[in-house]
């Protein structure tokens, strides 16, 4: 099976000499399940012809926002509009989230209560699990289509599905305590308050549900449709 990554963004330059790329992060997150896996930065204009390239798609997180005038954003959003149509399975994560709501009638802002930094907690499918956030963007309003599968009483949508082909997540399952350690250093001071940053630091190392998400990503691309 053939995983195209829609890159829309990159990870910070010191982050990538060390760990790769967000699509080698994915990769490596994905690895042991028989993929092979193809990658489009779309953030710098490289699109693929269309759906039928891969036979799934995952949409990476950006530090962009999904509302920002940039020219890949409404390519992006009429091939997400395409891969729906196909019915091939999406996954979106963060900014792959947001995007795909946005592309299918939802809305996105810079939410006006601030950040989630770090390990949080989320309700999915009635239970609890731990991952990772960055994220100041949240989807306010669903698409029609859409269904909440998880949240917080910070984000309300933070897990969405549409139909049996689309699963997208608002915090990072790729995440490791390494990387959110380089996004405190390199991209949070000034942006994200002290107090965040400093919680997030001290509780860098507890335990995450991100093996456990990366199972339920490949058993989603997998699984069969009619």
């Amino acid at each position: 099976m053939r995983i195209g990554i829609l890159q829309t963004g990159h990870a910070p330059e010191e982050l990538m000499a060390r760990l790769g790329d967000y699509s080698d992060i994915f990769q490596r997150m994905l690895a042991g399940n028989g993929f092979d896996f193809a990658t489009w930065n779309v953030v710098d204009m490289e699109f693929p012809d269309g759906p039928e390239d891969a036979d799934g798609w995952l949409i990476t997180g950006s530090k962009h926002g999904t509302y920002e005038d940039l020219p890949w954003i409404p390519p992006l959003e009429e091939l997400i509009r395409d891969i729906h149509a196909s019915k091939r399975p999406m996954v979106g994560i963060c900014f792959g989230h947001q995007i795909i709501a946005q592309a299918l009638g939802g809305k996105v802002v810079k939410f006006p209560q601030g950040w989630s930094v770090g390990r949080t907690d989320y309700t999915l499918d009635e239970r609890s699990v731990t991952l990772n956030a960055w994220h100041q963007d949240q989807v306010i309003e669903r698409p029609p289509e859409a269904r909440v599968l998880g949240s917080n009483a910070f984000c309300e949508n933070a897990f969405l599905g549409y139909g049996d082909h689309i699963w997208t997540v608002q915090p990072h399952p790729e995440f490791n305590a390494e990387f959110v350690d380089g996004l405190i250093k390199g991209r949070g001071k000034g942006v994200v308050p002290d107090h965040q940053l400093e919680a997030a630091a001290a509780n860098l190392n507890g335990p995450t549900n991100n093996a456990e998400m990366a199972a339920h990503v490949a058993a989603f691309f997998k699984q069969a449709r009619a």
